[in-house]
């Protein structure tokens, strides 16, 4: 990368692409049953408005500014303009708990707040109150509910929509003063210890993936997007980055409305988590269903044809992971006998093909690529995508690394891996004394490159644990290497659950609330790139034999047979729940989905360390069975 290029801000990059697409619409979405369509020239009007009128009320250059939202158009405007006044944002979504927002609000020393409602602003009224800020703002008032003191609403602070052509070189001044070192913002991450840590970006680390990762999807202005994911997300917010530096259209939708959105906006590129496609695979197998049993049939068999058609032909150009040096005759061998079957194959993979493209136009029949991350992508629905004829870039990322790490881009064709490292990034597979391991040896992944954050803020305890004496970035995750360089990931050695929507769950917490029922001896919460959560429970079956005689009334009951028993299992998760409530500081997806107990305790030196710490990978990996049916 050249030196003109690492100068590059985000301020910068937005700035460009506005003088070369004004015209252009750079985002679609609806408010009620109204469409709107913003153009390059008028977004980049409504961040000088805001950014005036945030000037104003004292903001500026390392202003920290709490922006409590979800996703929506004011929330892009709203970043682009702290970007711009050089702000450090610091966001979350509009279902952070009390107890949660007061934590990060006071330990990131936010000055300012912007709330998504009047009604999100109402809930945390007693806190914003309890705080002395410089400014609380608020986006939406529909709700026309009376606002706590001292908020204002973005219709008053936007009152005076004038821009003189002052307003607009203080703006450019302010924008070009900024360095790629300057610090973008700080995203709160749960950490092992169940205490958010505050991940700082700078602008070099986001450019990064900006200037690095379009090349590899081809990305061009005529490009469009569809957007789903909370834009506080680093995974969406730089898919957002991305396509607002190159001029694409951006969509906003919902998981709600995604099918249909698809179909009516028609967009070339998606950026989603493996949960949407699980809901598209059962939405569209479960429609087959209800049309004719036949039907899903034929169309599940015309998959497994076409699945079976791109695994041969992916062994005939060597486009399948190997993790060894192969035999050259036994590799001529493979190569004849999947010929053979393509030969076979290949009249019916031509039916298939065309009946599976139908399915194709439900997503509107332009879609050119799919970019799938925040959680591992499960190798049947990599197969199904696959076999429908949709390029799906399987993507691998962290928000310490804002978050590109390694993607199965367009120059990758090694089917049933991440991908190679994205460019000037450096991927290690290490040992537990971080030494690097061979080709095809599991190991920790772990991460150096310009994308890597420089550490978590005000905590030092955790910079220490999370970096290598070399500069390497523990990433947590467990993985291994191909022949050729690409990157599968086999399990995690963190802390972290990542569900199938990308949420991501401190597992202590929740484990430590579980084990204070009485006849709960020890607790593991699982749910890695599943659609919830569940739990295997070492009982106590002593005292479970009093819990069922005590509150069940059940004075005889064997709790052996009471472990299996379904009503007795519904009840305990029931009980379970009520304690995994929002007053307690937990959020509706960390609630159970289903529990398992199981029949002996957790093995010291096999299950947990001489610490007595979680092998989570191995507790995974031992009752993969039981968690599979738990979470279907």
């Amino acid at each position: 990368m050249s030196d003109k290029k690492n100068q590059i801000t985000l301020f910068n990059a937005f700035l460009l692409s506005y003088k070369r697409h004004k015209a252009q619409t750079a985002f679609i979405y609806r408010a009620g049953k109204n469409e709107f369509r913003v153009s390059y020239q008028k977004l980049f009007e409504d961040v000088l408005l805001l950014v005036k009128a945030f000037r104003e009320h004292g903001m500026g250059k390392g202003s920290k500014v709490f922006l409590l939202s979800d996703n929506r158009y004011a929330w892009m405007v709203t970043d682009l303009a702290l970007i711009s006044l050089g702000a450090v944002s610091v966001p979350r979504g509009s279902d952070t708990p009390s107890q949660e927002l007061e934590y990060i609000l006071d330990h990131s020393e936010c000055s300012y707040l912007i709330v998504e409602t009047s009604r999100l602003a109402a809930v945390h009224a007693e806190l914003i109150s309890q705080r002395e800020l410089h400014g609380v703002f608020v986006i939406d008032d529909d709700q026309h509910q009376s606002l706590p003191s001292p908020a204002l609403a973005y219709t008053q602070l936007l009152a005076d929509r004038r821009i003189t052509s002052a307003d607009v070189r203080n703006v450019l001044a302010q924008g070009r003063a900024l360095k790629p070192e300057d610090l973008v913002t700080i995203i709160y991450t749960s950490g092992t210890t169940g205490l958010p840590k505050g991940v700082m970006l700078t602008h070099a680390n986001i450019m990064h993936n900006v200037q690095n990762l379009p090349s590899l999807i081809a990305l061009s202005s005529e490009d469009r997007w569809l957007s789903i994911l909370p834009s506080w997300h680093i995974f969406e917010r730089t898919a957002e980055y991305i396509a607002l530096a190159y001029g694409c259209c951006i969509v906003y939708s919902s998981v709600r409305t995604f099918a249909a959105d698809l179909a009516r906006y028609r967009p070339t590129v998606v950026a989603t988590v493996p949960r949407v496609w699980e809901a598209l695979y059962s939405r569209v197998n479960s429609t087959l269903k209800k049309e004719s049993p036949g039907k899903a049939r034929l169309f599940a068999r015309l998959g497994d044809i076409a699945a079976a058609f791109r695994y041969n032909k992916r062994i005939l150009f060597n486009q399948l992971p190997r993790f060894e040096v192969q035999n050259r005759i036994h590799n001529l061998g493979q190569k004849i006998w999947a010929g053979i079957k393509l030969s076979l194959l290949a009249p019916l993979y031509l039916v298939a093909r065309k009946k599976l493209s139908m399915v194709q136009e439900k997503f509107g029949g332009r879609l050119r690529l799919a970019i799938s991350g925040g959680g591992s992508l499960p190798p049947y629905l990599d197969e199904w995508i696959d076999a429908l004829g949709i390029r799906i870039v399987n993507a691998y990322g962290m928000t310490e690394c804002s978050p590109g790490i390694a993607g199965r881009g367009l120059d990758c064709h090694i089917f049933g891996t991440i991908g190679p490292p994205f460019p000037h990034t450096e991927i290690r597979i290490a040992d537990d004394k971080d030494h690097e391991v061979p080709t095809g040896r599991e190991g920790e992944i772990q991460i150096r490159g310009p994308q890597v954050f420089s550490g978590y803020f005000k905590n030092p305890d955790a910079n220490a644990r999370a970096f290598t004496p070399d500069g390497f970035f523990r990433s947590g995750d467990l993985g291994k290497k191909t022949v050729s360089g690409e990157l599968v990931i086999t399990g995690r050695a963190k802390e972290i659950i990542v569900l199938s929507s990308g949420e991501n769950i401190d597992p202590t917490n929740i484990e430590s609330t579980i084990t204070r029922f009485p006849f709960v001896q020890d607790a593991v919460l699982v749910g890695q790139d599943k659609k919830g959560l569940g739990a295997l429970i070492v009982p106590d079956l002593e005292k479970m034999r009093e819990f069922v005689a005590e509150e069940l009334n059940q004075p005889e009951a064997d709790p052996e047979q009471m472990l299996e028993d379904r009503q007795f299992l519904e009840r305990v998760k029931q009980e379970i729940n009520k304690l995994l409530n929002a007053k307690t500081g937990f959020k509706p997806y960390e609630k159970l989905q289903s529990i398992h107990f199981l029949r002996h305790d957790l093995k010291l030196g096999e299950e947990l360390t001489n610490t007595l710490k979680k092998k989570r990978h191995v507790i995974e990996q031992k009752y993969k069975e039981i968690i599979n049916r738990l979470l279907k």
